[in-house]
């Protein structure tokens, strides 16, 4: 399949745009993972180089909340959340030709599975789509649900991001770090920069978090094999992006 083929080179081809990412993470008194591609302060311990697996077994959580003993990639790929959203996902990946694993990346670097995120900058939902890219795309509010609204169903998200991933790859072809700086930043913000990863530090540690995570969920060589859930699985995992507010949930009221 083309796509297949195409999606195995920007792997190759992110790679040589950007240097693998160590990642630093911590588990705070709830339970809840944090990660991120830098030490952001004390709490935050390396626990994954650019070049190894993934292992949550060393990181040590603030007392008397323990570490969970299953290894981090079995914690993200066991999340109950994104079981839950996996057959969106596949659908959505197979309408658009985006690869599975890409689209579970986006999911977990930009919401940490969480339906209700919203940013401080008014991204929605699980993937965090802005409202006027899905008005690009012809989604509009009406009498029973406004635009926001609407972008809060996970089916609609998803189809939404990936559709946005797709023509992101036809803009950027065979430059993953491009596609995924311009998810961040907006495909106007890596054409400002001559056709490179803009210099702002969200959104370059925005790639090397996802580019991590698409290699956690699509390992080389891998079969994926069964899992028994993890300790802790219904607990959320954080995203921590230099640069980036936290992800508040919308209102209660919001229907």
């Amino acid at each position: 399949m083309r796509w297949a083929a195409l999606l195995c080179g920007l792997a190759l081809a992110c790679a040589s745009q950007v240097a693998r990412a160590d990642i630093y993470g911590y588990i705070d008194a709830n339970g809840n993972a944090h990660f991120a591609p830098e030490k952001l302060d004390e709490r935050y311990q390396l626990f994954m180089r650019g070049d190894g697996p993934f292992d949550s077994r060393d990181l040590t959580a603030p007392a008397p909340q323990a570490a969970p003993a299953d290894g981090l990639q079995r914690y993200l790929s066991q999340h109950p959340n994104l079981k839950r959203y996996e057959p969106l996902l596949a659908q959505a990946a197979q309408e658009f030709a985006v690869e599975l694993p890409l689209l579970k990346a986006v999911m977990a670097a930009e919401s940490g599975f969480n339906p209700e995120a919203v940013s401080p900058r008014g991204a929605i939902g699980l993937m965090q789509v802005m409202p006027a890219t899905a008005e690009r795309y012809g989604l509009q509010g009406d009498q029973r649900k406004s635009l926001n609204d609407k972008l809060f169903d996970p089916r609609t998200n998803i189809r939404l991001a990936a559709r946005y991933l797709r023509d992101l790859m036809r803009l950027f072809p065979d430059q993953l770090a491009l596609v995924l700086a311009s998810y961040n930043a907006g495909e106007g913000a890596v054409q400002k920069y001559r056709n490179s990863i803009p210099p702002y530090p969200e959104t370059r540690n925005y790639v090397k978090l996802v580019t991590e995570f698409y290699q956690l969920y699509n390992p080389q060589p891998a079969a994926p094999g069964k899992a028994d859930k993890p300790a802790g699985a219904g607990n959320r995992v954080t995203m921590t992006i230099p640069g980036r507010g936290n992800l508040p949930t919308r209102p209660a009221n919001n229907p």
